[in-house]
């Protein structure tokens, strides 16, 4: 299964980021092989408004089936999920602990958003 973790830097250890759409980088593991792929979000880092949506379209173009994230507002979670997303909230820690919180079933797949949109 391919999921996106939403990260502060481009490696394992980095931080997740708990914004979704304002997230410095996705960073895609394989969670068969172990792979990871990083791919930079600056583009929506400081964007007047829109972050979350265009972030829901590129992680639509990641080819992944779930998303790891700490928050995610009403208009990138309709995004995702009309992609076909899975949606799962961490509290915190860094990419490798999230996502082995995810392989582990520690973490619960989210059925809305949970903050209001310009969540900052």
């Amino acid at each position: 299964m391919r999921v996106a973790i939403t990260s502060q830097g481009r490696d394992r250890d980095s931080l997740l980021d708990r914004r979704f759409g304002r997230a410095a980088f996705f960073i895609v593991a394989d969670t068969e092989t172990g792979e990871l792929s990083v791919h930079d979000n600056a583009q929506n880092l400081n964007a007047a408004q829109g972050a979350g949506i265009q972030a829901g379209s590129t992680v639509a173009g990641l080819d992944v089936e779930a998303l790891i994230t700490g928050n995610v507002g009403p208009k990138a979670y309709a995004v995702l999920k009309a992609a076909g997303i899975r949606i799962y909230l961490a509290p915190d820690g860094t990419v490798a602990q999230s996502l082995q919180r995810f392989k582990d079933g520690l973490l619960e797949e989210s059925l809305s958003a949970n903050v209001e949109g310009h969540w900052v």
